[in-house]
């Protein structure tokens, strides 16, 4: 299946958030959502293939001395790079492969040159590779996870990884994607949890954890913390009487350390000072994984490994944000670590190369490995829906999802799009009582078979024409409005 790249094009719809979303240093209250739009010729017809993502201050690059204009101009020119190679890659007839490599390396290299960090530049890669191929999906009217097993795409798992040799992707991906996930719903350092708590936004939809459990029959939970025991542990005490009290028949929690140790004996001391606290019991009993609790400086280095190894009893932990560039997850599991998150942010293929590497790697592990689900307060319905249709074909049974909790369900689009979203993703989609759609959350889980049947997870025809050129936004001065 080859295609050729005719043009990219970029538009931006801003967005507020319904409350705060404090995670690490940053606190989100507001972001650019970029719409990127390619132009494909495929078997001499034009097709258009959509990807979206919003840009969120502090993750990609976290340096508490710049400013979050100063971050955005950097993600805009990080991602206006990958867009000159993709058009350059694809100027001629290719496939998705070659091109994805082609692109991958270009970018790298450019990267390298600019001392950028390679989880922010492989952002610009996965924004491309995701538009592509909702673009060739849509082009052959095959859902994604049919398109990926009939290796149509020509994707060669060891030419991503050595390791990989002899494997292919319909070895590697289940036979069906899932047709449900359960939603692991975040609890951002300063979202409230009691009703006394309550901001009081009355805008529809729950404002505290409380509210939110009943609401959506939650059972999974992913815990920020801050690393300061003397914060942590008295809210830690509040979440886990909270939980205790919602979820009778019993919960899982993951917590996300969000880089805030730069040793892990630093790490152990906190996460041992939290384990003795008998009113947190409850909760360490429910615990699944850490995530990245060491900055992404420190979390590959060498020391790391007598560390874990040391650690006998400690918990199972993830990679996250050190998992920037297609060395990071088989030098992770070297150190000990047990596996790494999938976000689309990261990239498509190489989600797919590291699912393969954990099956590969699996029988001379300590313990089972693991590819979670994490979010990036994905919102629909491009990017959310994208997203899902990625974790249902890997098998993510429990995936992070915040963006319908820090922003009010699709509220910021036109009407006319909030129907078609409707008409599209009956069962996944439902019009709330004051009229926009939310997501239908049924026993704290997400319905996939219209995300699963879509050619790319939406089945909405969107033409992002509707929303703000870039350069326009630009030039209105939207990058310092934020």
């Amino acid at each position: 299946m080859q295609f050729q790249l005719h043009d990219v094009h970029f538009h931006v719809l801003p967005m507020q958030t319904r409350i705060p979303f404090r995670y690490g240093i940053a606190s989100m209250t507001s972001l650019p959502h970029l719409f990127v739009t390619v132009d494909l010729e495929i078997g001499g017809r034009r097709q258009q293939g959509l990807a979206s993502e919003g840009l969120p201050p502090k993750w990609f690059t976290k340096d508490p001395a710049t400013l979050f204009e100063q971050d955005l101009a950097e993600m805009l020119a990080v991602i206006q790079n990958a867009a000159r190679i993709a058009e350059n890659a694809g100027h001629r007839p290719t496939r998705y492969f070659s091109w994805w490599q082609d692109l991958y390396a270009e970018q790298s290299a450019w990267a390298a040159l600019r001392s950028q960090p390679p989880l922010l530049a492989n952002f610009g890669v996965s924004l491309l590779e995701r538009a592509v191929l909702d673009g060739l999906c849509k082009a052959a009217r095959t859902p994604l996870h049919r398109l990926l097993k009939s290796e149509a795409l020509g994707i060669d798992l060891a030419a991503v990884r050595p390791e990989l040799a002899g494997l292919s992707l319909p070895q590697v991906l289940p036979e069906s994607p899932l047709p449900q996930v359960a939603l692991r719903h975040t609890i951002g350092l300063g979202d409230a949890l009691r009703a006394e708590d309550s901001p009081g936004l009355h805008d529809g939809l729950p404002d505290t954890l409380e509210d939110s459990i009943r609401a959506y029959d939650l059972r999974w939970f992913k815990i920020k913390v801050s690393g300061r025991a003397e914060d942590d542990l008295p809210r830690l005490r509040q979440i886990t009487a909270v939980l205790q009290k919602s979820c009778p028949a019993g919960y899982h929690t993951t917590l996300d350390g969000n880089e805030q140790f730069t040793h892990l004996q630093a790490f152990r001391d906190f996460y041992q000072t939290l384990q003795g606290d008998p009113a947190l019991a409850p909760l360490f009993a429910s615990l699944v994984l850490i995530e990245q609790p060491l900055h992404r400086d420190h979390a590959l280095n060498d020391d790391v490994a007598a560390a874990i190894q040391g650690w006998q009893d400690g918990p199972g932990m993830i990679i996250d944000e050190s998992d920037g560039s297609l060395g990071d997850l088989p030098r992770a599991l070297d150190l000990g670590y047990v596996g790494t998150s999938h976000k689309s942010c990261k990239g498509i293929v190489k989600g797919l190369a590291n699912a393969a590497l954990l099956q590969v790697r699996a029988p001379g592990l300590k313990r089972p490995p693991v590819l979670s689900g994490e979010d990036l307060a994905n919102v629909g319905p491009v990017s959310l829906l994208q997203d899902l249709a990625m974790m249902a074909l890997l098998g993510i049974p429990h995936v992070e999802r915040n963006g319908h909790h820090y922003f009010r369900g699709l509220s910021a689009y036109s009407e006319a799009f909030q129907q078609a979203a409707l008409e599209a993703h009956p069962g996944f989609y439902r019009r709330h009582e004051l009229g926009f759609p939310t997501l239908e959350v049924h026993g704290g889980s997400l319905d996939l078979h219209s995300v699963n049947a879509a050619p790319f997870g939406c089945a909405i025809p969107i033409d992002a024409a509707q929303f703000t050129p870039l350069k326009t936004w630009i030039m209105s001065g939207g990058l310092s409005a934020l």
